[in-house]
């Protein structure tokens, strides 16, 4: 039995295949029920180092077996799900190693909640944090190559990623970074793994590099396949594995270490809303406010917008304000909704700053130049202090908690939850998307990063019912036909896993897809990590394996988890 012949490695942390953990592990934030084989929980680098090692020796034997990491499964994509061996790291692996002036060095297993507290200390932050950044845990941020609401600004956190450290396919740990041509010289002349290793991506890379810096897609996010395009800068010399295994996914080997740059934040901030009920002048009204330079800028829809009016009390809560008072700061907003209805989108600009008066200039120019530009076809307001910001930041954030919570006898479904197309085709992308929306009979709301074109469709579904697996695969095929066919991403910050990763050899072409297999090749000869997300899944398995369990049960097994 596997979990026995875990066991037998002694190693310092645990392995578990109780009914109940192998139930909580078959699950994350995705449309997927995947029951693993075991659960290891390691508690150093040195148990890391034997479990890939057995896991080799097996695996030249012929046995299919493989190491899948996870930190705290809020992935949406399936990207922690696997039949074989879940490696947990956050039960040990989640400490802060160090914490410097302009950096942090921190265990994959920490949650970002936790890290931002030490960084505060000192004025810190790691600005590219998700909106679940009270639940995501560092390994999944970097291996997804996470963004959010403060992205448009200050870019995913592969800008933030300096090194990391890394169990290999021959059950070593290197560490990976920006290298000089030099350093570059001498690492290609070792006579071992690791040698090899950059000798052949080294040549990949070269072999292809007009190709692939083709291939980059023409979005400001991406999340999709190995990103040889950011490895080899041939204009400063350098060359950066690290860039390659920051979105991997857990494909390429097992993160240990990741060291983080950090900012300080800004001291000052006022929230621009924009309410308009033409979807059409998204692209305008971005390209008024963009010169301006906030630091976020956010959309949702009417759909979520209705949520937050319909569950009002649970917003008040989470922002912990007085009813009597949140509603004499609301007034404007209500009284819009009760003359003119709700609008079909909500635009949420954030500007920050060193003082106050700075960010409320800037706020107030661009609430001009809204005005002046488009007169009466929107409506505007500046939030006066944190808490009005807070109950629309609330609305935002948590519509997709608010949607799972609130609806008898469906689930959120994320499946076209995550491509983007350029800001100034989203007048002619947008009317198309809702057309393909309107010819099924789903009930989902959008929300998105307007300033990178970025749109999260959640769509709610019964997945009990066999139809629901038909609209999964017809409608991902159309939404991502369009997608493409606009020049975007179906992947911006949220990753492959298992829901995307038949889509990709369609989104970069043959060529490309047989460099990403050659990628994990080089790297994973064996194909023992994380197999079938990136390159080599299929679209017959996701479909074998979306969750059709009741909803009842599944709450049950996370509140009891």
């Amino acid at each position: 039995m596997l979990s026995e012949e875990l066991k037998q490695l002694q190693l310092e942390g645990d392995v578990d295949d109780s009914p109940a953990t192998l139930q909580k592990y078959s699950t994350d934030a995705s449309i997927f029920y995947v029951a693993p084989a075991a659960v290891v929980f390691p508690k150093n680098t040195q148990d890391i180092k034997k479990l890939v090692t057995f896991t080799a020796k097996q695996k030249k034997t012929g046995r299919n077996i493989s190491l899948t990491a996870r930190a705290a499964g809020t992935d949406m994509s399936g990207g922690p799900l696997t039949e074989s061996i879940v490696v947990e790291f956050t039960k040990y692996c989640n400490h802060l190693l160090e914490l410097g002036d302009d950096s942090a060095v921190v265990e994959p297993g920490m949650y970002y909640r936790d890290f931002e507290k030490q960084t505060l200390t000192k004025n810190l932050i790691m600005p590219a944090y998700p909106s679940s950044r009270e639940l995501c845990a560092i390994g999944g941020m970097v291996q997804n190559n996470c963004a959010g609401e403060k992205t448009y600004r200050y870019g995913k956190i592969e800008r933030y990623v300096e090194s990391l450290h890394m169990i290999m396919a021959d059950g070593n740990e290197y560490e990976f970074s920006k290298l000089t041509k030099d350093q570059l010289g001498d690492k290609m002349a070792q006579q071992n793994f690791e040698g090899q290793l950059y000798r052949d991506i080294f040549k990949l890379i070269n072999d292809n590099y007009d190709a692939l810096q083709q291939a980059k897609p023409n979005v400001t996010k991406n999340s999709a396949g190995y990103y040889l395009w950011n490895v080899y800068d041939k204009k400063a010399g350098t060359f950066d594995l690290a860039k390659l295994m920051v979105g991997s996914q857990g494909t390429l080997g097992l993160m240990t270490k990741a060291k983080l740059k950090l900012i300080e934040p800004q001291k000052a901030s006022r929230l621009l809303i924009v309410f308009m009920n033409d979807v059409a002048l998204i692209s305008k009204l971005s390209g008024i406010i963009l010169p301006f330079k906030p630091e976020s800028f956010e959309t949702y829809d009417n759909k979520t917008f209705d949520l937050a009016i319909k569950y009002f009390p649970e917003i008040l809560h989470r922002i912990h304000v007085g009813f009597a008072k949140i509603m004499l700061k609301t007034f404007p907003e209500l009284w819009m909704v009760m003359t003119g209805g709700i609008p079909k989108l909500v635009l949420l600009a954030e500007f920050t700053g060193q003082t106050q008066q700075e960010v409320e200039q800037s706020a107030h120019e661009a609430k001009e130049a809204i005005h002046k530009a488009m007169g009466s076809k929107v409506k505007v307001r500046i939030t006066k202090n944190h808490e009005e910001a807070d109950e629309f930041w609330t609305i935002r954030r948590e519509s997709f908690n608010l949607l799972r919570k609130h609806t008898v006898g469906m689930r959120t479904a994320p499946f076209i939850d995550d491509f983007s197309v350029r800001v100034e085709k989203l007048p002619e992308f947008l009317p198309k998307l809702y057309k393909v929306l309107g010819h099924y009979s789903i009930i989902y709301t959008i929300a998105g990063h307007a300033g990178d074109g970025n749109f999260h469709i959640i769509p709610l579904m019964d997945l009990t019912k066999p139809v629901s697996k038909d609209i999964i695969k017809n409608l991902s095929r159309e939404v991502f036909d369009l997608v493409l066919e606009f020049g975007g991403t179906i992947d911006s910050e949220h990753n492959d896993g298992i829901v995307r990763t038949p889509y990709v050899r369609q989104m970069f072409g043959e060529r490309i897809y047989d460099l990403f297999i050659d990628v994990k090749h080089i790297f994973d000869p064996l194909n023992m990590f994380n197999p079938g997300k990136k390159v080599g899944g299929t679209l017959e398995y996701a479909q074998a394996h979306i969750n059709t369990r009741p909803v009842e049960k599944i709450e049950s097994k996370k509140q009891a988890s």
